[in-house]
């Protein structure tokens, strides 16, 4: 048995028990106008979501935390995580990465027993930071030594299985439906990955303004499913 790519696939793991099951991305907003509501229009949002959100916020910090770890900057991760929550305008989209992102820590900073795992986990406790999934991701993937690509790429795909997921209880959508549009992201998966580093610094946090609308307006929805 490959020791790091069990890691791998338990760190990516949609079953895992850190609350991801409770938030829709705003997908539920996208639905209750219904903008999303059939397999296309689930597929379409959930691209988009990955192609025009994800690649230029939360993977980019993923990707500015690997290096920080291997430079052993924690002054720069703390830094990534400033930048990351700035990014982040939606108030439950903050909340749900500082949640996300202290229960995967809870999880794995005893079985890592890495000291920048600690640091940070620490600095979220004292307030001194806000915390990200993103960031605790990369942190520990690097400590469970799985690389940076095969990392991004499990992050990508842990979205996009969580979203997958999501559809299906709203639109609704057949679980079928759901494993064929899964399937049908493997390039697009592949291709972001690849392309994580040709995008210029300043593109870094771009803003999705739809997105970010559509998760506020969820904020004060009648009715909510999910958390986010």
């Amino acid at each position: 048995m490959n020791n790091t790519l069990l890691g791998l696939l338990q760190l990516c793991d949609t079953a895992l028990p850190i609350g991801g099951f409770s938030h829709s991305a705003g997908m539920e907003t996208y639905v209750q106008k219904e903008i999303v509501h059939n397999n296309e229009t689930a597929a379409s949002f959930i691209q988009e979501m990955l192609c025009r959100n994800i690649f230029y916020n939360d993977a980019q910090f993923l990707n500015k935390t690997f290096k920080a770890v291997e430079a052993n900057n924690i002054n720069e991760i703390f830094k990534i995580d400033e930048f990351a929550t700035a990014s982040k305008l939606p108030e439950e989209l903050r909340m749900a990465s500082h949640k996300l992102g202290i229960r995967l820590l809870k999880i794995f900073e005893p079985l890592c027993n890495d000291a920048l795992i600690s640091v940070y986990a620490d600095a979220i406790k004292s307030k001194k930071i806000n915390g990200q999934y993103c960031i605790a991701f990369a942190l520990i993937a690097h400590a469970l030594h799985i690389e940076k690509k095969d990392a991004l790429f499990g992050f990508f795909y842990n979205a996009a299985a969580s979203m997958i997921t999501n559809a299906v209880k709203l639109v609704p959508l057949s679980q079928h439906e759901g494993q064929r549009i899964l399937f049908s992201l493997n390039p697009i998966l592949n291709k972001l990955v690849n392309e994580i580093e040709l995008i210029d610094e300043d593109m870094i946090g771009l803003c999705s303004s739809a997105f970010e609308i559509g998760s506020m307006e969820h904020e004060r929805l009648y009715s909510r499913l999910y958390m986010s």
